[in-house]
């Protein structure tokens, strides 16, 4: 990585990034807070009060909503412009146009809360936002695009980063997964309901090759950018090894688009077209430990750090949750151990152990690297981080055991018989057994909260003891 001069770094565009990483702390608060609420709904259903609009089926869209698209998407636009200005020794691309891909983006996120809460939904999983809405995405997400690719093309550096090829990828596919998955035709130009281009298994397979494949380049390729700067940066030591995080970029680019019908095992699909997604699962395993190993082994000759840094720490451990969670997926994608965890709550403890283990971790680590950074301080506690990184931690194990042990449990009760050949329980016997877990699951998410909660105080305060001056390499050295 190139050393930024202190009149580089003053050219830069930082004001758009920390308006990014503001609304990260936001909509991270927003989205968990939904989350615990509805894990608490699931355990205690009296706190539904009778309101349709506060219903778990209306409420859960708004948080995963909230999650991955508004503290995700705002933390990936937050760093991708960071990453790219750094690396580029360039000021963004295009004026006023990044300004634009901020507003619209949390003109979609508030759009989109409005229309879950209110009923108005596609009845697609992360895509359930009305024609209208998926427009404004296009619209917004074909500048992000210009604004990226036009930094890079405008570079002093003659070399193109590895973690702008995991960002530039990310846009690129998103693109093409967010307009095929959304073809459809509007009732009429005044109603937000529409039919989808596809049907039957088509629509479902099309559903699921967006569904995945948006863990696969939003909730994984982008982090993986993400994780290839401020890694290194943090740990003040070069990338383990620059040549396996080229492999590691082609290789995961080409394998996960085929690995989607993994979701549709058992159903009504070609079984071909799910066994060649399990093939692709299996194999994604490679590249995805490969990656892991690159980002753990770059702290060699540093492994102290772990000990006296606790930014280090979210990092690295959002790392080891990265490679559990790519070794669980494909072993869940194997026919024989999806017929016991399909439907289930193992299903929701695998995606939940990315999420929190990985995506959530590694963004709150590169948060605690740039805010400083971007405000010209020293984080206001480096005590309430570690105290935080326990907090997420604990919050972690408590929700994704449950969730195993829930799912696992619901899987070997449906399937049990009697000596006669009849079910041996009845499906509400199977609801009534989860229910200390769903009370389990619910505190884990109050730990996890408590910490977004605790980092967002640490944040503020840090903030405000900082100045609008983003801070220079002569004062934060090599930041």
């Amino acid at each position: 990585m190139a050393t930024v001069s202190v009149a580089a770094s003053e050219q830069y565009n930082y004001d758009i990034v920390r308006k990014f990483a503001i609304m990260t702390l936001v909509w991270g608060a927003v989205g968990m807070l939904v989350g615990v609420y509805i894990a608490s709904e699931l355990a205690f259903p009296f706190l539904n009060f009778d309101i349709p609009y506060i219903t778990f089926g209306r409420l859960r869209p708004v948080h995963t909503g909230a999650v991955i698209f508004g503290f995700g998407g705002s933390a990936l636009f937050a760093t991708s412009y960071y990453i790219v200005q750094r690396t580029c020794q360039a000021r963004l691309f295009g004026g006023g146009l990044s300004t634009f891909t901020f507003w619209g983006w949390q003109t979609i996120i508030v759009l989109a809360a409005l229309g879950d809460v209110l009923g108005y939904s596609q009845g697609r999983e992360y895509a359930e936002m009305c024609w209208p809405i998926d427009l404004l995405i296009e619209v917004v997400w074909v500048a992000y695009l210009a604004v990226f690719v036009g930094t890079i093309m405008k570079r002093k550096q003659e070399h193109i980063y590895v973690a702008n090829w995991f960002y530039l990828a990310f846009i690129l596919a998103t693109a093409l997964l967010h307009t095929f998955n959304n073809l459809a035709v509007p009732i009429s130009m005044f109603s937000l309901e529409s039919y989808s281009l596809f049907s039957g298994a088509q629509d479902a397979m099309t559903q699921w090759w967006y569904g995945h494949n948006a863990v696969g380049f939003f909730l994984t390729a982008a982090f993986l950018g993400m994780m290839y700067y401020f890694v290194p940066k943090q740990a003040g030591r070069p990338v383990y090894s620059y040549r396996l995080s080229i492999v590691h970029f082609w290789a995961l680019i080409f394998l996960y688009m085929w690995a989607g019908t993994h979701h549709l095992h058992w159903t009504a699909i070609p079984d071909w077209t799910s066994t060649l997604a399990a093939t692709f699962s299996i194999m994604l395993l490679l590249p995805s430990w490969g990656g892991m190993i690159n980002g753990i082994m770059t702290l060699s000759g540093a492994w102290e750090k772990l000990r006296t840094d606790p930014v280090m720490r979210f990092l690295i451990v959002s790392l080891s949750f990265y490679g559990m969670s790519t070794f669980e997926g494909p072993m869940m994608s194997l026919k024989d151990v999806n017929a016991l965890s399909h439907y289930t709550d193992w299903t929701v403890g695998h995606v939940h152990s990315g999420a929190l283990g990985w995506v959530a971790m590694i963004s709150f680590g590169s948060l605690y690297h740039m805010i400083p950074r971007l405000w010209n301080t020293n984080m206001y506690s480096n005590k309430l981080i570690n105290v935080h990184f326990w907090l997420a931690t604990i919050g972690i194990l408590l929700y994704i055991t449950a969730m195993w042990i829930s799912g696992i449990m619901q899987g070997l009760m449906w399937r049990a018989f009697d000596d006669f050949g009849n079910l041996q329980y009845s499906f509400v016997e199977s609801v009534a057994a989860m229910h200390p877990f769903y009370v389990m699951r619910a505190l884990g998410g109050v730990f996890f909260l408590s910490g977004m909660l605790l980092m967002c105080y640490n944040m503020f305060k840090t903030i405000k003891q900082g100045s609008a001056e983003p801070q220079t390499d002569a004062v934060a050295a090599a930041a």
